[in-house]
């Protein structure tokens, strides 16, 4: 058995914004709806993603819900072309989310920028080259 991710689950501190978030704003299908968690379908082929009061996550997981900062984790979003890179910044932007580092040309020959969601789990968001 190989392992899988089938669900990415995401500590939020207020589920309603983050819902918001990426259902409204980025075009996320609900696809569970409780209170104090929320699943989304991030399309055909591509893990679930789950929002979970932020308190809580750190409770079912046995661990301390405190820490800041980076959290050694990115999510990437490969895009067909530069300007999809920059549709979903932008989506990303007028949702509530910041533009941590602005749509470029990388010297790899991609192009690609990082935006953070309300909470601040950062996404990087590229083309393939």
């Amino acid at each position: 058995m190989s392992l899988q991710a089938s669900v990415i689950m995401l500590g939020v501190k207020d589920v309603e914004r983050a819902k918001k978030f990426y259902a409204e704003g980025l075009g996320c299908e609900i696809d569970q709806d409780f209170p104090g968690f929320v699943r989304c379908s991030l399309g055909e082929g591509s893990s679930k993603l789950a929002l979970y009061e932020w308190e809580a996550a750190a409770q079912d997981a046995g661990v301390s819900a405190e820490g800041s900062g980076f959290r050694g984790v990115s999510f990437h979003f490969i895009a067909d072309s530069r300007d999809a890179v920059d549709e979903v910044m932008q989506a990303a932007e007028a949702a509530g989310g910041t533009v941590v580092k602005a749509a470029a040309a990388a010297e790899w020959g991609g192009y690609f920028g990082y935006f953070s969601d309300p909470d601040g789990h950062l996404w990087k968001v590229t083309t393939a080259t």
